[in-house]
């Protein structure tokens, strides 16, 4: 008879198995969970026509129909509409992660993910992040047909990389919102509905067209709002014209909206996925 002893029995111990730590396993789980998202946006041709259709049918419209009937001192029409669509399309790209935050939490994906052992914040993160990827391809998108129909952006290297930064925190801020909005719906449909709210507020600003011409009351509103901010200040970084009081409000501004969205999407997530 074979006589076979563990190391344990012969006094001998196992090495530790090096363990990760808990920062380690929650970003390995982000890393996975964005991949997922990526896939989908790289596996479906209707989410990328979407991503870059509506700008692009606003900024032909605008140029063209009704570009000669706007005029904006010291600047081109084309010069002054390219920044301010680029935030019309990140609010209406951030459509697509309302519905699916919402699907994940009413499908039974979530269900599935908490018998694993990841990190719960994982799931929105892949959302927000795969969103701003989307963003930066609508980004690309409408500064190549912009310049195509007259776009004439004076920036420089600095100018360009504090537009795009500005963007790229704005785009955050956005969808977190987005992940919000949608571990507040209780439908897919429903959410489909909420995120119309963050389509329509970038429109309530100085994007198509100055303010100057807007009602007094309406003007105050506008002026101060935080998305107007935050295009004004990309708008002079791309033009290469005075920011003004624009600069670093826009970055104060959308750094307290990307934290406080950030704090609440995570907190009402984790009730609804707790059921």
């Amino acid at each position: 008879m074979t006589q076979t002893l563990s190391r344990e029995a012969e006094g001998t111990q196992l090495p530790d198995t090096p363990s990760r730590s808990s920062l380690a396993l929650a970003l390995s789980d982000c890393r996975v969970l964005i991949g997922r998202n990526v896939k989908h946006i790289t596996r479906n041709s209707e989410m990328l026509i979407q991503a870059v259709s509506l700008p692009i049918v606003l900024l032909l419209l605008f140029r063209f129909m009704f570009g000669g009937a706007i005029s904006v001192p010291g600047m081109a029409y084309i010069d002054y509409l390219v920044p301010g669509l680029l935030a019309i399309s990140i609010a209406f790209n951030s459509t697509t992660t309302v519905v699916g935050v919402a699907a994940d939490l009413t499908q039974g994906l979530v269900e599935r993910f908490r018998s694993m052992p990841m990190a719960g914040p994982a799931v929105l993160v892949g959302h927000v992040v795969s969103g701003v990827l989307r963003s930066l391809l609508s980004f690309a998108v409408m500064v190549v047909v912009g310049l195509a129909v007259g776009f004439r952006p004076a920036a420089g290297v600095l100018g360009w990389l504090g537009a795009i930064g500005l963007l790229v925190l704005f785009a955050t801020g956005v969808f977190w919102l987005a992940t919000l909005l949608g571990s507040i719906a209780k439908t897919v449909e429903g959410a489909g509905g909420l995120g119309m709210i963050l389509v329509f507020v970038p429109y309530a600003t100085s994007a198509l067209v100055p303010t100057a011409s807007m009602p007094s009351a309406l003007r105050v509103v506008v002026d101060n709002q935080p998305v107007t901010v935050l295009i004004d200040a990309v708008r002079g970084l791309m033009n290469g014209t005075d920011l003004g009081s624009t600069g670093w409000p826009a970055v104060a501004w959308w750094l307290v909206i990307t934290t406080g969205a950030a704090y609440l999407a995570i907190r009402k997530f984790h009730q609804r996925s707790r059921g």
